[in-house]
């Protein structure tokens, strides 16, 4: 319970940390190295991707060796030292060795969520998958809400000094639990030994991924440019509220859960898997389409539907992933998907700042609309042929795996 504990504390500090600069890059950019460019902007958001992607496979396998907590205890370290690089650059060469180097380390954080997951018996990784949805979720809010005050209140390179002291934090926590628990620094040498390894990567792999690697990419290409659309509506918006609108769809992630514990006790209709899936990418289309709206009552029910939308897509993802994985292959699987997820980003990244230089701001979030519309349609024929061809292949009974807790 105690290594439990931490491990949420830790998932928090490192959400919090890591997402206060993720609605203002643009912003960012602009008052630190007066850099305003938004091709910059996406290929340094691309490029954040891109390491993070390349890093965490190698965190991974060093993981089945060393143990996570004494992992941490150095990466953590190198990512406050880099960050205290950041904070003191003064060039955007300089910034980026530093920025992507500190990801580099903080890349093995990602390995938390697997971790628990091994630690917990197959029938609560529901529960799991849904709890650590809301640490994600409440992360972001709280990195938008801090990133958004720090900017009107400070210099926005005072970010990178709020994310060292999460970082030094973080490395406090580790070191209490080894002290606590006595967790030794490495696996037996036996446990090693006789991991089975299988003869290729499993075929459910490549279709989650693909999946992923569409619903992300999509979902990413509103969020680089969501608070400069926010900002041009008026004089009077401020870098907080536009800070708030941007993490609705984690308070409507919020909400949903809330709903979905107390489901049970509601007569609603239950939807099959596929059924769920299809409808939250319809909603998704549909939020992402009033994101272009110049009214903010109407921006603001977007980000909602889009909420409500990207909580199902994300959970239903990765309850898929593990509910297929085995335990002893959770983090080599998860680091597998977590690629597609990344070269989704990565893609929506670039292609938002090409949209956005020299077009309309609205760009991406119609470009994000026909995607996750482009995906319905997709998933359709994809799911109509497989049951032309094989009419006894019904779907599951009802969707128990994300929407009951």
């Amino acid at each position: 319970m105690i290594l439990r504990t931490c491990l949420i504390a830790l998932t928090v500090i490192s959400v919090v940390c890591d997402t206060m600069l993720l609605p203002f890059y643009p912003q960012f950019f602009a008052r630190e190295f007066a850099m305003e460019s938004s091709v910059h902007t996406g290929a340094y958001i691309a490029m954040n991707c891109v390491t993070v992607m390349l890093a965490l496979p190698f965190w991974a396998a060093l993981a089945k060796r060393v143990n996570e907590v004494h992992i941490w205890v150095y990466t953590q370290l190198a990512a406050a030292s880099l960050g205290l690089i950041c904070y003191f650059a003064t060039d955007l060469v300089t910034f980026w060795i530093a920025s992507q180097l500190m990801l580099v380390f903080k890349a093995s954080y990602l390995l938390i969520y697997p971790f628990v997951l091994r630690l917990e018996e197959k029938h609560k990784h529901l529960g799991i998958v849904g709890l650590f949805s809301v640490l994600m979720h409440f992360g972001g809010i709280g990195g938008a809400l801090v990133g958004g005050w720090i900017f009107e209140t400070f210099a926005p390179r005072d970010v990178f000094l709020v994310s060292l002291s999460g970082d030094l934090l973080q490395v406090g926590i580790c070191l209490w639990l080894i002290q606590r628990l006595s967790l030794a620094a490495t696996y037996s040498a036996s446990a090693v030994k006789h991991e089975t390894k299988r003869a290729s990567t499993p075929s459910f792999i490549w279709w989650i991924g693909a999946a992923t690697l569409g619903v992300y990419a999509f979902a990413f290409l509103a969020r680089p440019f969501f608070a400069t659309h926010w900002l041009s509506l008026s004089s009077d918006a401020s870098e907080t509220l536009a800070g708030f609108v941007y993490a609705l769809p984690a308070w409507t992630a919020l909400t949903m859960l809330c709903f979905n514990h107390y489901r049970s006790k509601i007569r609603v209709p239950r939807l099959h898997q596929h059924h769920t899936f299809m409808l939250s990418l319809a909603v998704a289309s549909a939020g992402l389409f009033l994101h272009t709206s110049t009214q903010f009552e109407i921006i603001v029910l977007g980000r909602i539907l889009l909420g409500i939308a990207m909580f199902q897509l994300t959970v239903l993802l990765e309850v898929m992933l593990f509910e297929r994985s085995e335990p002893k292959h959770y983090a080599k699987d998860f680091s597998l998907v977590h690629i597609f997820q990344n070269l989704g980003v990565i893609a929506a990244s670039l292609t938002a700042g090409v949209l956005v230089s020299g077009n309309a701001i609205t760009q991406p979030f119609y470009a994000a609309s026909a995607g996750f519309a482009l995906c319905f349609v997709v998933v359709f024929v994809v799911h109509r042929c497989k049951y032309v061809s094989n009419p006894q292949s019904a779907p599951p009974p009802h969707l128990n795996s994300t929407t009951e807790q």
